[in-house]
């Protein structure tokens, strides 16, 4: 054994040598038309506009735009406010910590919002989402909740006197007393929290928070309705006013089945009850619903690596496009009162999104933000989707990332980034780097490829339930032909491949660090090594008995099949690890499991835990700490650099102030 693994070892490290005159001579071609790439920082810092909410008489538009604190190691948010016609725009809020999830009173006098910042009201509690309320036109931000817990969701009431909102049940006296008698401990199950509706009134000018309401029970029974089960106990989702303001219609998952993979469908129930009619059958994909307008039922959905807006006929049936033009990746999309006008965030191919306007029809989007100004001195990736064929026929799409001064008759390194999910999409527009440097290993002279593997959004259900039973293998084989697929075009270096991904497409890394000799570094992020530890130690078990249609005591064929560790005595890839200390979603004996195996194997690898994190590294420090481990890792075994010794990093100069000059 102890002779295998050196062996193992010895060929590793003998193929980052091979591979180190190719690199240099690359490397000097490169900086001879060297293209300009964000740092690692300046990529952290670039700001972004999201979730635009429309007046309700439609001349201005809130919305909210993120920036980078280094100083309090945050991505925080504050909401800004432009106006239609004249394209002005302005900071609504500037308070520290974050603002968001706005919505305008229906008469157009207030902005209501979700903030985490230090309470007005003695009592709040720190660092609590709370809900407050602003004037339109400016002015000091009123707090309306003082509740234990964060404020997940609200809505106005039609008169605009009233909210609704969704919070986690508050603790119990009981356990409250439990806490007091035996100190902390959790009872599996027992003692999770359920989120229910509470309303509370608003009255301008308050000192203090009103008393809430709370409306929804803790039981719920789906006794004759079709395809549900009685639940003892659910939480609220989605929730909506009636136009009168005398009833909330609100949503729960309670009894679905499938539901990570099969579509959603819209259907309609007379208000006093009676059968549910499904609207959307043949709509092959999901309805993210939006609002029932007065013409119609509004609901935005994708469309392969674009996403629209639709509108339903709730008599008919009939499914209408409305936006355009055909590639745009759309979403966001807020109705004036008249459902005349329309707010969305939108980028085309090749663009930074940005904060839109138009009339329904004809649509005619008018950018009211210059969130792409942030971009001039760089010279950003030319993205474009393309298409190949896997193993067993399916067609693939994906995004390919190429050097500005692209020349299809060199050889370039190939980086594969896979997406999470699985029911994520990679679409062919301009982000914001996370996680992976990915415009700078492009101007480093590789170029990059986003597989949008089977069981990716946008393609239908079909295409969706492809890897059901079929996790990792069928994926794997949609990533290795779109290799291949590249390379057979000629501008691929077969020699200089990697692969990396978070999430599920840490669990794909991880399937092709044990079972390919065809990539010469993989980086695993969050990612799933055994699916057995998975189902045991996850927060959402049903995920495997859904894809899997089995426990691993049921089946425990197909979940050892499926998991990257039972390919370990095959595993020859230097692989980086990344992964959050207190990931519930993909806890972390996963991570620990396929370091030990690697190493056990004689496999270089190297481990970095993130400590405080969760299942996403949400913080900028911590983010520049993947992102450069990651670029260290490629640089080290794709391009032969040798890797630097480990030394403490100097903080930026500006490291305490806010960043970024972009007036959005």
């Amino acid at each position: 054994m102890r002779k295998v693994s050196l062996m193992g070892l010895a060929i590793a490290w003998s193929g980052v040598f091979a591979v180190a005159a190719v690199a240099q001579e690359a490397a000097k071609k490169a900086q001879a038309t060297a293209l300009t790439a964000p740092t690692i920082d300046q990529s952290l810092e670039w700001q972004s506009a999201s979730n635009p909410k429309i007046s309700p008489d439609g001349k201005r538009v809130v919305y909210e735009v993120q920036k980078t604190n280094w100083e309090e190691n945050a991505f925080e948010r504050n909401l800004w406010i432009g106006e239609i016609a004249s394209g002005e725009t302005r900071a609504l809020t500037t308070a520290k910590k974050s603002s968001t999830n706005p919505e305008w009173s229906p008469d157009g006098r207030w902005i209501a919002f979700l903030s985490d910042r230090p309470g007005q009201i003695a009592g709040t509690a720190e660092g609590k989402k709370q809900l407050y309320v602003i004037s339109a036109d400016g002015g000091e931000a009123q707090q309306i909740t003082k509740v234990e817990n964060d404020v997940n969701d609200f809505e106005w009431a039609p008169d605009s006197k009233r909210m609704a909102f969704s919070r986690s049940d508050p603790e119990s006296k009981a356990m409250k007393d439990r806490k007091e008698k035996y100190g902390e401990y959790a009872v599996v199950h027992g003692d999770y929290q359920m989120t229910h509706l509470w309303t509370i009134e608003f009255a301008s000018g308050s000192a203090a928070a009103a008393e809430p309401k709370r409306l929804t029970a803790s039981r719920i029974d789906f006794a004759g309705v079709s395809g549900y089960i009685r639940e003892d106990k659910f939480s609220v989702g989605d929730f909506s006013w009636s136009r009168d303001g005398k009833k909330i219609a609100f949503e729960t998952a309670a009894g679905s089945q499938y539901f990570f993979y099969a579509n959603s469908r819209i259907g309609v129930v007379a208000a006093d009850g009676g059968a549910v009619q499904i609207l959307t059958e043949s709509f092959d994909e999901n309805p993210g619903l939006i609002t029932w307008g007065p013409d119609g039922i509004y609901f935005g959905a994708m469309q392969k690596t674009a996403a629209h807006l639709f509108r339903l006929n709730p008599a008919t049936g009939v499914v209408e496009k409305l936006s355009a033009p055909e590639g745009m990746a759309a979403s966001g999309f807020s109705f004036s009162r008249d459902y005349k006008t329309v707010a969305y965030r939108a980028a085309l191919d090749n663009q930074y999104a940005e904060i839109y306007t138009t009339s329904v029809a004809p649509w005619q989007g008018k950018k009211l933000t210059a969130m792409g100004e942030q971009l001039k001195g760089f010279t950003p990736a030319h993205l474009e989707v393309v298409s190949w064929r896997s193993a067993d026929g399916t067609t693939i799409e994906g995004v390919l990332y190429t050097p500005a001064n692209f020349d299809a008759k060199r050889k370039y390194p190939l980086l594969v980034v896979i997406h999470g999910g699985p029911t994520g999409v990679d679409q062919p527009v301009v982000n914001a780097d996370r996680y992976y440097p990915i415009e700078r290993f492009v101007a480093k002279g590789a170029v990059v490829l986003r597989p949008n593997y089977r069981g990716s959004a946008g393609y239908g259900e079909k295409f969706r339930s492809l890897n059901v039973r079929n996790l990792g293998i069928g994926d794997y084989a949609d990533v290795i032909s779109g290799v291949d697929a590249l390379i057979a075009k000629g501008f691929v270096d077969k020699e200089r491949v990697g692969a990396m991904g978070w999430s599920q497409g840490g669990y794909i890394s991880a399937y092709i660090t044990t079972i390919s000799d065809r990539f010469k570094a993989v980086s695993v992020g969050a990612g799933i090594s055994d699916w057995a530890t998975y189902y045991v130690n996850t927060d959402v078990t049903p995920f495997t008995r859904q894809y899997l249609h089995a426990t691993p005591w049921d089946d425990p064929e197909i979940y050892w099949k499926t998991s990257p560790i039972s390919n370990i005595a095959k595993a020859r890839t230097p692989t980086l690890i990344q992964h959050g200390e207190n990931d519930k979603r993909v806890p972390i004996p996963n991570a620990y499991e396929l370091r030990q195996a690697l190493e056990d194997r004689g496999v270089p690898v190297k481990m970095v835990v993130y400590k405080g994190f969760g299942h996403g590294i949400t913080k900028p420090k911590q983010q520049r700490a993947v992102m450069e481990e990651n670029e260290k890792w490629f640089a080290q075994y794709i391009w032969g650099e040798k890797p630097e010794e480990a030394k403490p990093s100097e903080p930026k100069k500006d490291e305490k102030k806010s960043t970024g000059a972009v007036n959005p």
